[in-house]
């Protein structure tokens, strides 16, 4: 399922990363790698604030469904 489904407070491992090459590196250096563990701190009209690797970051609705937990 994509990021944005995922609930408030799970952890969540990353199984997959979508989209064109640029996105997939600009999403690697932010931490999202496979196999990772990501957790949704919340959500706001589908963009959310996440934990990943001891770092908050905010990431938008089309960044967070191009990761697939």
């Amino acid at each position: 399922m994509p990021l944005t489904m995922a609930k408030a407070g799970e952890i969540n491992s990353i199984k997959k990363i979508g989209g064109r090459d640029e996105a997939k590196r600009f999403l690697e250096k932010l931490g999202f790698v496979v196999g990772g563990n990501v957790v949704v701190v919340s959500e706001l009209a589908g963009n959310v604030i996440v934990n990943i690797k001891d770092s908050r970051i905010a990431i938008s609705k089309e960044m967070a469904n191009r990761i697939i937990v």
